[in-house]
């Protein structure tokens, strides 16, 4: 049976163990301190809603450019089983990351970190244009993800990210027609971009439901 309580200390024993309190400039003490008033929110959250799945888990705890950044916390994600770190498209130009920014559309809690519901990888957009399945994740009560809830993702649950099972982040834009995107690459998770009106058929677009709690 999934109990959320559990679910919650391994996700922040994990970001402990990868150092994201030393990413934060913080002792692991101060780091748990910091995340931990979230623990019983995702205690709540997550009733009624089923024990995690590669595609979809109940909740994820999402930390912050505001605590480490996006280069950062891509060097510390791993493929499934696998030890090559996550890595940057050379495609993004230097000072790029910073201006992606989460859409109007989202209520992004305005703190280092926060919890994040219902959490699918989204493959029924597969070989939709992100602006597609931005119109069909809408119809159903639902939202995109941004990039720092799709490293959460990958960092929390690596088997999200597989082969023809990749997602497009459309809760990150930057005002132009890019859309960052998770993919794998030379046995990696790779953050690239596409393009807002492309689809492809290995990529999907992650959606969660609207609300986010953050910490008070």
């Amino acid at each position: 049976m999934f109990d959320a309580a559990t679910e919650f200390d391994r996700q922040l024993d994990r970001l402990v163990e990868l150092g994201y309190p030393a990413l934060a400039d913080l002792s692991e003490g101060a780091f748990r301190d910091l995340v931990v008033p979230l623990r019983a929110a995702a205690i709540a959250g997550a009733a009624g809603l089923p024990a995690p799945t590669e595609g979809r888990v109940p909740f994820l705890l999402v930390v912050t450019r505001d605590l480490a950044t996006v280069e950062q916390r891509l060097a510390l994600t791993t493929l499934a089983g696998k030890r090559k770190p996550g890595f940057l498209d050379r495609h993004y130009a230097e000072d790029d990351l910073p201006k992606f920014d989460p859409i109007k559309e989202l209520e992004v809690p305005a703190r280092p970190a926060y919890l994040l519901f219902d959490v699918d990888r989204g493959e029924e957009f597969r070989n939709l244009a992100p602006a597609a399945a931005l119109d069909g994740m809408t119809a159903q009560g639902r939202l995109p993800l941004t990039i720092d809830e799709g490293l959460a993702f990958i960092t929390l649950h690596p088997a999200a990210l597989a082969s023809n099972r990749c997602f497009s982040l459309v809760g990150s834009r930057c005002g132009d027609k890019r859309v960052p995107a998770l993919w794998i690459s030379q046995g990696a998770p790779k953050l690239g971009w596409c393009w807002f009106g492309n689809p492809h058929t290995w990529l999907g677009s992650a959606t969660a439901r609207p609300e986010r709690v953050g910490l008070d």
